[in-house]
């Protein structure tokens, strides 16, 4: 899945690894319920990759013009782009000293159980489709 056309709004993108199930049903979803576009790594430009860190296919990301957010903090702003985490929860957390630290462990615990997510929810990943 590669949606990058940002249109009238400011262009930013989910980078995702498109070789997962539940990674590509996860921006499936932000595709469908958000203003995102939405780019896997196996269709990251060079400028792209460029602007990630060297790690970069350890999580996802959110591209923005001036921005790269990664791992949690991305997926914190695709939940407040879905409306399922209400902004000001999100400003308050983000004020305590323990919340980010918190939050990359919670990711990183989703993220490396994304086989067993996969399990409940997941879409076939576009880097293994069969060409149409």
């Amino acid at each position: 899945m590669d949606t990058r056309d940002a249109g009238e709004r400011e262009p930013a993108w989910l980078v995702y690894d498109d070789d997962c199930g539940f990674c590509s049903w996860w921006a499936a979803i932000a595709a469908e319920y958000t203003d995102l576009g939405i780019v896997g790594f196996g269709a990251l430009t060079d400028e792209e990759r460029a602007r990630l860190p060297d790690d970069y296919e350890d999580c996802a990301h959110l591209l923005t013009e001036d921005e790269v957010r990664s791992c949690g903090a991305a997926i914190e702003a695709v939940l407040d782009r879905l409306g399922v985490l209400p902004r000001e929860l999100r400003l308050f957390l983000n004020q305590t000293a323990d919340y980010g630290p918190l939050r990359e462990r919670l990711y990183r615990a989703a993220a490396d159980r994304r086989a067993w997510w996969g399990r409940f929810v997941s879409e076939e990943p576009p880097e293994r489709r069969e060409p149409r």
